[in-house]
């Protein structure tokens, strides 16, 4: 019998609300999907939680700075093909601010934006689910 071992990756990414149905999206900088428009989040570093992970993406790729112990977990975001780098697995929080909370793009984002939940772009990933999974909590 052979076994077929697959390379996970372990991610983190964080939906930001504000408490007037705003969500902050970053502009990706780099491939996949450069120019699209996601979630804050990026890779697990090693000796971190994901939840570490998501505080430190959030202040990295858009200004915005949270205790990890502030970020509520969304779920997990499994699925294959939902990166077309390889397996991704990404555990997702949530964090609610106030109006006005300013962002600043930095890292691989090119921009950090409010938009309206209600009025979204086309999204990068399954960043689409993820804030849908958000929202129904």
């Amino acid at each position: 019998m052979t076994e077929t071992f697959e390379t996970i990756r372990y991610a983190a990414d964080v939906v930001v609300t504000t408490t007037d149905g705003y969500v902050l999206l970053i502009q990706r900088g780099w491939d996949p999907h450069k120019g699209a428009w996601a979630l804050p989040g990026g890779h697990v570093d090693p000796g971190e939680t994901s939840q570490e992970a998501a505080a430190r993406e959030l202040a990295e790729e858009a200004g915005v700075y949270a205790a990890p112990d502030e970020l509520d977990q969304v779920g997990v975001f499994d699925r294959p093909g939902r990166d077309p780098r390889g397996r991704y697995v990404t555990v997702a929080y949530q964090l609610t601010v106030i109006p006005g909370t300013i962002v600043e793009a930095g890292d691989d984002a090119t921009r950090a934006e409010w938009w309206p939940l209600s009025s979204l772009p086309p999204l990068a990933f399954d960043h689409a689910d993820i804030i849908a999974a958000a929202a129904a909590r």
